[in-house]
């Protein structure tokens, strides 16, 4: 069975997501005699004509009624219909992405994520809908904000974004077409220089986000944190978690996250028992990280520890 592959396009209405996939489809580079099915599950104000595509009777426009058509036999069934090769599906924004994943069939892989919002009304939007916005910036590879005005102050989006993923990149596009990637730099809370790295309680998450996105920046480095700890049988002898509660979104998404150390002394750990952990971070492959490379914390030291003040710590 070929694999179809999917670019997922995500954002409020009006965000201009279409707009994206109209320009995308007049691009000459994109166009090279794939049949493609354009799925659009939000009827916003732009339109695709696939008269105005080079190629255009290779573009099938499907446009979906409500919700009630996000199932796999209409999405098997548009593909069927079109015989495309390929899918451009716009995603309404009010849906969560975990309902799409539970109709996406089997062979439609998904390439490319892009999340697409209005630079005037997305703090709102984030400041009334966060699980919703934290929904999509937590899997979108790019997001880009349109309809900017030049001298803005960046920062508010920028922190937003970086709230949830510090690796998604970050692309504003001016009123006149102009074109300006995220520069920002996010200074991390503690010193990545020092002999040992003291983190504080509270900025647990972002050393847990950090060094899971690029663990090789951790490599060498002797690291100190405060952690609840986690034992299993699960774990290959002589490992533990070291981590804490954070809330992703909301109070209704608290998730235990933590860093795998090797000890040789982990019988004398408790389940659920607050540690000063230092250990040594090597950047390796193992199979606990899914055969890719991530922070591996070598221990030396372990200490009983009083839990902090707040318990719950969070990603920015």
């Amino acid at each position: 069975m070929a694999e179809i592959p999917v670019y997922l396009f995500l954002g409020f209405l009006d965000g201009g997501k279409t707009k994206f996939i109209h320009e995308t489809l007049c691009d000459s580079k994109f166009q090279n005699d794939e049949k493609t099915l354009c799925l659009l599950f939000e009827d916003g104000e732009e339109e695709l004509d696939t008269s105005c595509y080079k190629g255009g009777k290779n573009v099938s426009v499907v446009i979906a009624d409500g919700k009630e058509q996000l199932t796999k036999k209409f999405l098997e069934d548009a593909l069927r219909k079109s015989g495309a090769e390929r899918v451009m599906l716009e995603y309404n924004g009010m849906w969560t992405l975990q309902e799409l994943g539970q109709v996406l069939p089997r062979d439609w892989q998904i390439y490319q994520i892009m999340m697409f919002a209005d630079a005037n009304n997305f703090e709102a939007y984030n400041n009334n809908m966060r699980q919703l916005v934290y929904d999509k910036l937590n899997s979108a590879e790019v997001v880009f904000f349109n309809r900017c005005k030049h001298g803005f102050d960046k920062m508010p989006l920028h922190a937003i974004v970086r709230g949830v993923s510090r690796r998604t990149a970050i692309v504003y596009e001016y009123e006149d077409g102009t074109v300006e990637n995220d520069d920002i730099v996010d200074p991390l809370p503690y010193d990545m220089d020092a002999p040992i790295v003291e983190v504080k309680d509270e900025d647990f998450g972002l050393l847990y986000m950090d060094a899971m996105d690029k663990p090789q920046n951790y490599d060498g480095k002797t690291i100190c944190f405060k952690a609840l700890t986690a034992r299993s049988p699960r774990f290959p002898r002589g490992h533990f978690v070291g981590g804490r509660f954070a809330m992703a979104c909301c109070a209704e998404d608290i998730r235990y996250v933590g860093f795998m150390c090797q000890w040789k002394k982990t019988d004398n750990i408790k389940n659920k028992g607050w540690y000063m952990i230092t250990a040594e971070v090597k950047a390796e492959r193992n199979q606990m990280f899914g055969g890719e490379l991530g922070p591996m914390f070598y221990v030396k030291d372990v200490k009983p520890a009083k839990k902090p003040e707040e318990e719950t710590v969070y990603f920015y």
